[in-house]
């Protein structure tokens, strides 16, 4: 009945560095776009496309191993991690409505079809990355943003802006040089995030 236990289940936990004022995202971009988003302390178009889907990951290994530690390519060499508020993420997650209709709260694929062709918010689920950037055996969640939740993003929800590239860099080199304690050391401290009971994603 509940199709909500099989989208946030102990494998589907969303976990994030977070402090009673704010939750920390994080998003990759080019020099362009992250040197605009950190003068102006929130993303404005242009450079940043308002009419394009974006993409906040709250986990700190996942976005190293969509950016290949920020040398994937110039598009995503800088890495920002985005806090906003508590209120903006609950926001996003009620209104949220799973990429998948396996996970999904609908019996019907057409009704699942029509509700996320009208959401503007995305929930994906994706293996958890671990220092190595290898698989782990349990899911951490992606959030695809459009519309109205792209400019409810970058005009209401976002508190502050950091550039944390050098970070990502010293953790990488610790890798290579295999000071893997002080690497380990050095990564943002995530724990599970917990929703309200309200916020169901469809």
């Amino acid at each position: 009945m509940d199709k909500i236990t099989t989208s946030l289940t102990s494998t589907n936990e969303i976990r994030a560095y977070y402090t009673d004022d704010f939750i920390r995202l994080y998003q990759a971009f080019s020099d362009e776009i992250a040197e605009s988003a950190l003068e102006n302390k929130t993303f404005v178009s242009p450079p940043f496309s308002m009419s394009r889907m974006t993409w906040i990951k709250p986990s700190f290994l996942w976005m190293m191993y969509r950016s290949g530690w920020a040398k994937k390519d110039s598009r995503q060499k800088r890495i920002l991690a985005i806090d906003i508020s508590h209120t903006g993420f609950r926001e996003i997650l009620k209104s949220g409505v799973l990429s998948s209709h396996g996970e999904s709260l609908h019996n019907s694929l057409d009704s699942w079809r029509t509700d996320i062709k009208k959401s503007d918010v995305i929930i994906q689920w994706d293996p958890e990355r671990d220092l190595y950037l290898n698989r782990l055996n349990y899911r951490t969640i992606q959030i695809g943003l459009r519309n109205q939740a792209v400019e409810d993003y970058c005009k209401k929800w976002i508190a502050n802006i950091l550039d944390v590239t050098s970070l990502v860099k010293k953790i990488k080199g610790c890798i290579d040089t295999g000071d893997i304690h002080l690497a380990i050391s050095l990564l943002p401290q995530e724990r599970p995030y917990k929703i309200q009971a309200g916020n169901r994603l469809k």
